[in-house]
């Protein structure tokens, strides 16, 4: 009897040393869960990078320097409103605009836009517009005539002279010169005129025609008397006269005749 208790004393013993073990080992830590790759993004292509912000509208430029109602109103009545700014949004050349004002369209006859059809407004239009950023010291070194939106040759010439305090501009038709800056980037400038730009295509054709030229006066011919048929009464009576005629003359022989016998 006394074995079996130190028998199940010991065997008690030997359980809180084993508990007692397993209480010391540390707890194993929690499975960690995978961590989660995050790719980087792709790198913008050239179709998907962000567009410039801002694009230069020109007709604001012109409304906020004031004086430019009537050049503004051509704009957007021929639609080169939006060719400009397509134009300033596409090219890398930039533009040059010549934009006269207020008092310079007043200079022309009255009534001379609304003579214009659409087709002739829109070159107007477009003639005083640089398909090139030209800033006032490039004046000094381009090439004349100036190429514009309207074309070039003959019948559209622009010239250009820069001097050391002005810039002249001359068409054939209009003579004048830059008056002020209205905007200047390294895409677009700008620049005021006190005259519009007159293209020869479209108001050369307009000038009053030359007189024609009188023909040459034709030789004198001579006139030719003209028959005077006089009337049956004023007639003369010609059977008589020719009797008359006839008795004179037989009466000379007869004369003769004997003369010739009393020889």
């Amino acid at each position: 009897m006394k074995q079996q208790l130190i028998s199940s004393f010991s065997i008690f013993l030997l359980f809180l040393h084993c508990a007692n073990t397993f209480a010391q080992i540390p707890a194993a830590a929690p499975a960690q869960a995978p961590a989660v790759v995050v790719a980087p993004p792709p790198a913008a292509t050239p179709t998907q990078a962000a567009a410039p912000h801002g694009i230069t509208n020109v007709t604001k430029i012109l409304e906020k320097a004031g004086h430019f109602t009537i050049f503004i109103r051509l704009l957007r009545s021929t639609q080169e409103e939006s060719h400009l700014f397509s134009a300033l949004n596409d090219s890398s050349t930039g533009l040059t605009i010549f934009a006269p004002t207020d008092s310079a369209f007043s200079e022309l006859k009255s009534g001379t836009l609304n003579t214009l059809r659409d087709g002739d407004k829109s070159e107007l239009v477009k003639f005083h517009v640089v398909p090139t950023f030209l800033s006032t010291s490039q004046f000094q070194t381009v090439s004349n005539p100036l190429g514009t939106w309207a074309g070039t040759g003959s019948r559209l010439p622009l010239n250009v002279t820069s001097y050391p305090n002005s810039v002249n501009i001359t068409t054939g038709l209009t003579n004048t010169s830059l008056s002020g800056t209205v905007y200047t980037d390294n895409q677009l400038a700008i620049y005021k005129i006190e005259k519009v730009l007159l293209p020869k295509d479209i108001f050369a054709s307009n000038a009053p025609a030359p007189a024609p030229v009188a023909p040459a006066p034709e030789k004198p011919t001579k006139a030719v008397p003209a028959v005077t048929v006089e009337s049956p009464a004023a007639s003369v009576d010609i059977s008589s006269a020719v009797w008359f005629m006839h008795n004179n003359v037989v009466g000379s022989v007869g004369l003769l005749a004997s003369a010739m016998f009393s020889l």
